[in-house]
């Protein structure tokens, strides 16, 4: 049995160590693939690159993402296991 709360922590930390390298990266990156990786970000709701409050914004939402990811995952494995019948 997968715990919840375990799991979904471990999502969002996954995913928010994923946000900052990706943003990060992005800084980088000049030309057509610097146009490319900041479409991709603006792909999450009101997020403008290079914008403070964006980017926390960005953050939130993909908090909330990995709680509902995490949620959706537990609750598959869980109902999914079969119990021995005695």
């Amino acid at each position: 049995m997968l715990q919840l709360k375990r799991y979904g922590w471990l999502c969002v930390l996954g995913t928010e160590v994923f946000y900052v390298v990706c943003l990060i990266y992005g800084t980088f990156l000049t030309g057509k693939t610097a146009e490319l990786h900041h479409s991709l970000f603006e792909l999450l709701p009101g997020f403008v690159w290079g914008n403070i409050g964006s980017i926390i914004f960005g953050a939130v939402y993909l908090f909330v993402f990995a709680w509902v990811f995490a949620w959706y995952i537990v609750w598959m494995h869980n109902t999914s296991l079969v119990k021995a019948v005695k």
